[in-house]
């Protein structure tokens, strides 16, 4: 399922991102990988703010809804 609907405060597993390679090389940088973990704080229209490896960071509805976790 897309980031923006998964449940908040739950530890969630990155599955796939479909996104070009210059933002997937970005978001890997930032920590955000396939088979990684992430944990969704907040939501609110689609954006969403996720805490990975202890860091918040803040996905645009765009890229997060093309971001799939299990």
């Amino acid at each position: 399922m897309p980031i923006v609907i998964a449940p908040l405060n739950t530890n969630l597993k990155i599955v796939k991102v479909l996104l070009d390679d210059k933002t997937k090389k970005h978001l890997e940088s930032l920590g955000i990988t396939i088979g990684g973990s992430l944990s969704i704080v907040s939501s609110n229209g689609g954006n969403v703010i996720v805490i990975v490896k202890g860091v918040r960071l803040a996905l645009n509805r765009d890229v997060a809804s093309k971001i799939l976790v299990a």
